[in-house]
């Protein structure tokens, strides 16, 4: 079994500690069965949540699609753009 030690507000462990209590009583492992459920929920969430198109590769998948340049062409336009830029901060460093 896993164990974590944490940090959280004090006014959010007075709410915490209220509520579990609440919910699995004044026994022995209240606390850790109430944490264990609230992870569990929220990782189960935060899985929906990427399941639901929040997942950034299918975010950008087809959106160069308009372009009508290969990946190699796009690719030397780049270096080119990058190139000119580098050189023309050269020649205007080498000219001071």
């Amino acid at each position: 079994m896993g164990e974590m030690k944490i940090k959280i507000s004090d006014a959010t462990e007075k709410a915490f500690r209220k509520l579990a209590m609440q919910r699995f009583g004044y026994q022995r492992g209240a606390l850790s069965e109430a944490a264990e459920e609230a992870i569990e929920t929220w990782a189960v969430s935060y899985d929906e949540k990427e399941e639901d198109g929040s997942n950034p590769i299918e975010a950008i998948s087809g959106l160069l699609k308009h372009v009508k340049k290969s990946s190699v062409e796009l690719q030397h336009e780049a270096w080119n753009f990058i190139n000119k830029k580098y050189l023309k901060k050269r020649k205007n460093a080498n000219r001071r």
